[in-house]
Formats: C-alpha cells, sequence, structure tokens
C-alpha cells in the first residue's frame, strides 16, 4: 500500500523565512498526503555548521523520510552520508538526504531546479561568457546547470581563491578543459565588462545579508542577470539591475524546480510545477524574469 504521510525537514543557518514548508506541505495537501516539514535551524540551536552530521542522524532516528540542506552545510553533510547520487558526487555539494532502509543517500537537485528556471526565464539570452559570483554548494550547482545549458565559459568569482579554483578545476573536468576560469573579486570590473551576463550565487541579498555582491556602476543594460537568492524575490541586486534595463531572473524559479524533484524523491509522487510556481508568487510576489 502506498505511504500517505511523510515527515521531513530543512537543515541550515537563518532559515526561519525560508518558503519550502509552505511550497512542500502545499502540494503534499492537494495530493492528499499528509505531510509536515520542519525547520531545523542550526542558528536557533546553537551549533555549527559541522553538528550537520549528528543532526542527520538525530532525524534519521527519529523516523524523518527525508531532509533538505541548504547554506552553509551543502558540502559539509557529504562525509556523514551512506551514497550520493551521481550528481551531488560530481558537484560535491548535497542538497537533499533520503533516507532509505536505514541508508542515508545525497543528492543534488539544484542544478536541475536552475536548469529549468533558466530554461524558462531567460530563454534567449547570449551565455558566450557568464560570470559566476560564489563557488559554495550552491555555487556548484548553478555552475552546473550554465554550463549544461551551454554557455562557452564560466568564469567562477569568490573571495576564497583556493574554493574558486576548485570549482573551476571541477568544471573544466567535467565539460572540458577552458570551460572554466576562475577570479578573485577584485578583477569583477573588467569580467563584468567583457560578459554577456551574470549569475550571483552568495548569501547577500538574503535578508540576514543586505546589499549588493559588487558595485552597482559594474552593471550595464545588456547585462543579463540571474539571482539565486529567492527570499527576498526582488534583492537589491535585481532591483538596480532592473532599473538599468537588464534581463533578470530571480531566484523563486529555482526554489519551485529544485523543491519539485525533492518532492518527488522524498514521495515518489509527481508533484505540479505550475501550481507550485503559483504558490510561491503568492507566497513571495511575482516570479520569473522582467525586463
Amino acid at each position: 500500500m502506498a505511504k500517505d504521510s511523510y515527515l521531513v525537514g530543512l537543515i541550515g543557518a537563518g532559515i526561519g523565512p525560508s518558503l519550502s514548508p509552505a511550497l512542500h506541505e502545499r502540494e503534499a495537501d492537494r495530493q492528499g498526503l499528509r505531510y509536515v516539514y520542519r525547520l531545523i535551524d542550526i542558528d536557533a540551536l546553537g551549533v555549527e555548521p559541522e553538528a550537520v552530521g549528528d543532526l542527520v542522524r538525530s532525524a534519521r532516528d527519529l523516523g524523518f523520510d527525508g531532509l533538505n540542506i541548504t547554506h552553509p552545510c551543502k558540502q559539509l553533510v557529504i562525509g556523514h552520508l551512506d551514497a550520493l547520487s551521481p550528481q551531488a558526487e560530481a558537484l560535491g555539494a548535497v542538497n537533499t538526504v533520503v533516507f532509505e532502509d536505514g541508508r542515508a543517500v545525497g543528492h543534488n537537485t539544484d542544478v536541475t531546479g536552475f536548469a529549468a528556471s533558466f530554461a524558462r526565464g531567460l530563454p534567449d539570452v547570449p551565455l558566450e561568457r557568464v560570470v559566476q559570483l560564489g563557488a559554495g554548494g550552491a555555487g556548484a550547482a548553478v555552475a552546473h546547470a550554465t554550463l549544461t545549458l551551454g554557455a562557452e565559459r564560466v568564469t567562477v568569482v569568490d573571495a576564497l581563491a583556493d574554493r574558486a579554483a576548485d570549482l573551476a578545476g571541477a568544471l573544466n573536468r567535467h565539460f572540458g578543459a577552458g570551460r572554466a576560469a576562475h577570479a578573485t573579486p577584485d578583477r569583477l570590473p573588467e569580467l563584468l565588462a567583457r560578459a554577456d551576463g551574470v549569475v550571483h550565487a552568495t548569501p547577500t541579498g538574503m535578508a540576514a545579508h543586505p546589499g549588493l555582491p559588487f558595485p552597482a556602476a559594474l552593471l550595464r543594460a545588456d547585462l543579463w542577470v540571474a539571482e539565486v537568492v529567492y527570499r527576498p524575490l526582488e534583492t537589491e541586486l535585481l532591483r538596480t539591475a532592473r532599473a538599468l534595463g537588464c534581463a533578470t531572473l530571480d531566484g523563486g524559479g529555482m526554489a519551485v524546480f529544485q523543491a519539485v524533484d525533492a518532492f518527488r524523491l522524498f514521495t515518489g509522487r509527481e508533484p505540479d510545477s505550475a501550481r507550485m510556481l503559483a504558490d510561491i508568487a503568492e507566497l513571495a510576489g511575482a516570479v520569473g524574469t522582467r525586463k
């Protein structure tokens, strides 16, 4: 008999504003499921990100069916899992853990989530030269997605030079030599001057990290801007870019499409992405691209 009751959760820092519980629970309600989605906030618990392993073990012992994992635990959690999907292994980052027969299996739905959102919201933008800010867990996923979508070259920029170099190296091994490069933030003026678009994959712009990730003067009207942050949907970066006439993509679509894939992993049931896009539009404002 098919299971009709689920307990899942989200582990991360400062996740109080997350819309994941509402997205999952609304779709579950429509499918007639009993579905409880809990927030496990390491800030509220007063523990370090390295405690993610203990939290995953506790959730498994308490009967959770699965977990989503977000900043800053997407890479730290890997050492505490029993197996990884091929995509999660290639990325070195996990955002979804499914408990199967006592084992914790890591997946990554950020890649497919960003790719689906980008293809829907910025279908015709040039992809010859892309600059990406951020080489963390979300950064690894969106860089893979951007190259999968057909970008010729992605330059990864991160304040942690080794982290940017490691990601660029992994991308080149996966996609072929020369597809990725790395740089430090001081090179942003020259890089953005030659870029077709910029993908922002750092926490800057979130409610707890307000502001711009780089000076507004580096934006120009023919530069497209894709955002990973979705709370708020309109970050200062997107607001500034739209005022200049840039084509933009907010983080809401990625949030929905990664949730669609995670819901499928947790339940084995097919969610309705159109209904979930309508949910996030209601919960957080209009989703998608604006020019």
